[in-house]
């Protein structure tokens, strides 16, 4: 294997990745508010936190109910390395979970869990009110309940500028209709992996919400309620992970061991390669120039889909290399069946990629 070679030589060609999918910050950080006083009500905080991380990391509403985790819910301590309350109203638990530890108690449960890196969402977010028709854009108030909702679903969420053409262009209309054209071209410059579109609005003292979300041909939608806005945020951010997390998590017993070679490999792509494959093991196996082969534990269409995130293209399978054409010299080979198949180059088996 040329590894160091190959990665002198990629020192030469560094520049940054063109993937869009993010690293999602505070992935085991979780705030929960108190409910109530004392002791009693900061451990129920304290065990709804630990629910709410098995939610995020496995996108299983079921998961943190796992007979496996009894233990873990009688003394979420064992992987709890910082523990914190922060002022109210209401008074909020802030646990930081240990990411080692809390893994391998996931995984030896025999839970399947989704990797930090997950699909960039651009939200286009309209709130219907009393007070008129709005569209929530980045650095204004009204956005600080969407990325707060975001972050305790585990979600990389950007919104647009908000300016005067996007303000006319998220009409009630173009965000509940099922062609996305008119906001997906408006988005390109954002570079988001998913886009999602949310119409809400306040009738009767509650809210309500109607959400549609397209990441590449596949379309998710829904409808959602929530006392007040902050509620109607987590709600839709809930329901975009629970139907985006089947396609990255491979649940027990839809594994496999298989191969995966990636052509156009740098420096750059070998480090994002590495934080790309990290959750299903990946071993580097070969190194052949650009082109690297690693062996890999999981399921090939989750594996497709996060390889997808990184803009990587898929390759069709390679066609068997029919034996050389014998000559007088080789007329021993030829006059063996045996020999000749051995001799011909066989197939990679398995998945293929290029940047």
């Amino acid at each position: 294997m040329r590894l160091r070679n190959y990665l002198t030589i990629g020192c030469l060609a560094l520049f940054a990745c063109s993937a869009q999918a993010e690293t999602v910050p505070g992935l085991y950080q979780v705030r929960e508010p108190v409910d109530g006083q004392g002791a009693e009500a900061r451990a129920q905080a304290t065990s709804k936190a630990l629910d709410t991380l098995v939610l995020r990391l496995t996108g299983d509403p079921k998961a943190a109910q796992s007979p496996a985790l009894a233990g873990l819910r009688k003394d979420p301590q064992q992987i709890i390395s910082q523990f914190g309350f922060e002022a109210g109203p209401p008074e909020t638990v802030l646990v930081d979970f240990d990411p080692g530890t809390t893994e391998r108690t996931l995984r030896q449960a025999g839970l399947a869990l989704w990797g930090n890196n997950r699909p960039s969402i651009l939200g286009w977010w309209l709130n219907d009110s009393v007070e008129g028709s709005s569209l929530v854009g980045d650095g204004q108030g009204s956005a600080e309940p969407l990325r707060r909702a975001a972050q305790h679903r585990g979600l990389p969420l950007r919104l647009p500028l908000a300016d005067l053409n996007e303000q006319l262009l998220a009409t009630a209309k173009n965000l509940e209709g099922a062609d996305p054209a008119p906001l997906r071209d408006a988005s390109e410059r954002y570079g988001a992996d998913a886009l999602l579109a949310v119409h809400a609005s306040e009738a009767d003292g509650k809210w309500q919400g109607t959400w549609r979300l397209w990441l590449g041909d596949q379309r998710e939608q829904g409808k959602v309620e929530g006392a007040d806005q902050a509620a109607l945020a987590d709600a839709v951010m809930l329901a975009v992970s629970n139907r985006l997390a089947p396609r990255f998590v491979a649940r027990p017993g839809a594994s496999s061991e298989m191969q995966v070679q990636v052509q156009g490999m740098n420096l750059a792509r070998y480090a994002e390669l590495g934080r790309v494959l990290e959750p299903y093991g990946a071993r580097l196996n070969l190194v052949d120039g650009d082109t690297l082969t690693y062996q890999v534990t999981g399921n090939s269409d989750q594996l497709r889909a996060q390889l997808g995130l990184a803009k990587l293209q898929e390759l069709p399978a390679e066609a068997p290399v029919p034996p050389p054409v014998a000559d007088p010299a080789t007329q021993a080979t030829a006059s063996n069946p045996a020999a000749a198949q051995a001799a011909a180059p066989k197939p990679f088996n398995g998945l293929r990629f290029r940047w």
